[in-house]
């Protein structure tokens, strides 16, 4: 029973990622319900994510190809960034982590709640500062997309949408480039999270190699299921699971 549950949790979280993303509400709770301890948890998740993140940059490589001055620096502040977030998780106990897990929770189902309306406003601005594409890493750009992947590299959930948005504010216009580059410094933040998980020895690795598995095949299967399925209901329904693992979590934390 345990590993069918980390099975099918893992292969939803592969095929909602491969729509509309939110699938660590899947992963991550299925972990927890089995007893893996909560930091355990949250570094096997971020394992059993990897593959998916390097494939993701992979696919843009046509796109990326034409901005290596700016993503050099940008790759250091994700490199530095997710390294201290890892570092952060390690040094958190399992107690501590466990009273976050409903706001890391929240913040995540907000973020992506949220989305589609991030997105429209961010078009807008966009449209009223017709600044042109970024090519140079401010020192503003740098400095938040090290906050970011402090965060990614300490939960993860929700990251891209941090991301994307603070990319679009720092000028670039292009969603294609926007996400791009989100997939680049994501496939960066997960990498050397991972190290730094495997070093420690914080990774389960039976459930971490049945998740790979399972969200992988899941991943498949979501990516040809998509034209069926409308994106916003999808949306709708992470939102929902994500809500309703917040309240649950406050409800265990409080008890």
């Amino acid at each position: 029973m345990e590993w069918a549950l980390i099975g099918l949790g893992a292969f939803v979280a592969g095929a909602v990622n491969s729509v509309a993303g939110g699938g660590t509400f899947f992963s991550f709770p299925a972990l927890l319900a089995v007893g893996v301890p909560p930091v355990v948890a949250n570094a096997s998740n971020s394992v059993s994510l990897w593959p998916g993140s390097l494939s993701g940059a992979w696919a843009y490589k046509r796109e990326l190809a034409a901005l290596k001055s700016y993503l050099v620096p940008m790759s250091v502040a994700s490199l530095l960034g997710g390294i201290a977030g890892g570092l952060l998780l390690l040094r958190t106990h399992d107690g501590q982590f466990a009273r976050l897990i409903p706001w890391l929770l929240g913040f995540a189902t907000l973020l992506f709640a949220l989305a589609p309306r991030l997105s429209g406003w961010l078009a807008r601005w966009r449209a009223s500062h017709p600044a042109g594409a970024a090519r140079r890493a401010s020192p503003a750009a740098w400095l938040t997309q090290a906050v970011v992947s402090v965060y990614g590299g300490f939960f993860g959930a929700g990251m891209g949408i941090l991301m994307m948005a603070s990319l679009a504010i720092s000028g670039h216009e292009d969603v294609h480039e926007i996400n791009a580059i989100k997939n680049l410094l994501s496939a960066v933040i997960y990498s050397v999270t991972v190290v730094t998980f495997v070093v420690a020895g914080a990774v389960s690795w039976p459930h971490t190699l049945v998740m790979i598995a399972t969200a992988t095949a899941g991943g498949y299967w979501g990516a040809t299921m998509a034209r069926r399925v409308p994106a916003a209901w999808l949306r709708r329904f992470v939102v929902a699971v994500g809500a309703g693992l917040t309240l649950y979590y406050f409800y265990r934390t409080a008890a």
